[in-house]
């Protein structure tokens, strides 16, 4: 017995449906491909976009509006950029040492405060102090008695009450006396014990209360406290105050090795600080002869006159040291510098047919409102300096 066709056990709607519904899958199938095929070939903007820019022309009314610049090489003056940080002007500052033992018993003087030379800074509780004002009573009433003592043996001697041999004794006593006093007086001095104190003793006071005063070295501003009351100050060892002319200070300028060869000592500098927009004048007057481990830098050091105290210790400053030594080479308004999609620098350059093209550059120094470039342009070349921004509009269109 023979099979059935599949279309024979079909119901006859069925046998004439399945061919019409191939046969229109068969021809959107043919359509799509008939539609590739045709856009593949006709539809140039399925391709990848040119990288190349295209000039920009502009109507005679838009070039009006366009200002350019000839390039031509000039002689200027390198102006190396760099940071740095602010430290006192050690010839001018010095740190005060206490010249006594003893604890501190009242502090006199803050941070920022004003001294002269000489001025109290702290008192302290000092048995050296004590001890020496008593040296130097008993010192002053030895000397005076053995001086008297000589004068009348050297009176005696002219009469022969007493012998040569006695009188050259008493006359070296009375000098060793002296000495001894003129060495007590001394000890005083160092350890600053003020004239009027000096002269009450003299005058044979007694001192009520003998309190070490620790004064200013230097006229100045008590640039740090270092010490609290209460504290054992321990004799040439303690450091108590730090006293500093801060009318002038130093900027301690961290330079870069490949920007040595353009500076030296007598260069003028600006400083600038984020605290105020005005530029601080001062002059390079040391490079280090040593390279920073950390950050293989050099210091270049920048004596900066500082008015009103404006530059604090370790505050963090620019720098702008301004070579005297003269350069060649081209430079540009820094208007005429623009960076495409890939933050390359560019000007854009006149053509002989009139249009503007881009003309990727290497920026060097700046100077100023000007950049030096050492590749991209010639002499002779002219390119835009007002009106870059609207040519580039124009070639985004």
């Amino acid at each position: 017995m023979k099979s059935k066709s599949l279309d024979a056990t079909l119901p006859a709607q069925r046998r004439v449906s399945l061919p019409r519904a191939l046969a229109a899958t068969m021809m959107t199938i043919a359509a799509i491909l008939s539609f590739t095929g045709c856009s593949s070939n006709s539809d140039d903007s399925a391709q990848p976009a040119s990288a190349t820019v295209s000039n920009v022309k502009l109507s005679a009314a838009q070039r009006s509006s366009i200002h350019t610049y000839n390039v031509q090489p000039s002689k200027f003056s390198r102006t190396v950029e760099a940071t740095g940080a602010v430290d006192f002007d050690n010839d001018q500052a010095t740190s005060v040492v206490a010249a006594f033992s003893g604890p501190v018993s009242r502090i006199l003087v803050n941070p920022g405060d004003k001294v002269r030379k000489g001025d109290p800074l702290a008192m302290v509780d000092s048995s050296d102090f004590a001890a020496a004002i008593d040296a130097y009573s008993k010192a002053l009433v030895a000397a005076k008695n053995l001086r008297k003592i000589a004068d009348v043996d050297k009176d005696l001697i002219q009469h022969n009450g007493v012998s040569q041999r006695e009188n050259e004794q008493a006359q070296t006593d009375a000098a060793s006396a002296d000495a001894d006093r003129d060495a007590a007086l001394q000890a005083l001095v160092s350890l600053d014990v003020d004239p009027q104190t000096i002269r009450e003793i003299q005058a044979g006071k007694q001192i009520s209360r003998a309190q070490g005063v620790i004064r200013a070295p230097i006229a100045g501003t008590v640039a740090e406290k270092l010490i609290t009351p209460g504290e054992l100050l321990q004799a040439g060892s303690t450091p108590c105050f730090t006293i500093a002319d801060l009318s002038r200070v130093w900027v301690m300028a961290q330079v870069s090795g490949t920007d040595l060869a353009s500076i030296g000592v007598g260069d003028p500098a600006d400083v600038l600080t984020d605290t105020t927009a005005k530029k601080l004048s001062g002059t390079l007057d040391n490079i280090s002869a040593v390279v920073d481990p950390d950050t293989h830098a050099v210091i270049a050091r920048v004596v900066v006159d500082n008015p009103g105290d404006a530059l604090k210790k370790q505050m963090y400053v620019r720098v702008q040291i301004h070579s005297r030594a003269q350069s060649s080479g081209i430079l540009v308004p820094v208007s005429a510098i623009l960076r495409d999609d890939e933050n390359l620098p560019f000007v854009y350059a006149v053509q002989p047919d009139g249009s503007f093209a881009r003309k990727h550059v290497t920026l060097g120094d700046r100077n100023g409102d000007q950049y030096a470039i050492p590749v991209g342009l010639t002499a002779g070349d002219q390119i835009v300096v007002d009106g870059s921004l609207f040519i580039q509009f124009m070639q985004n269109q």
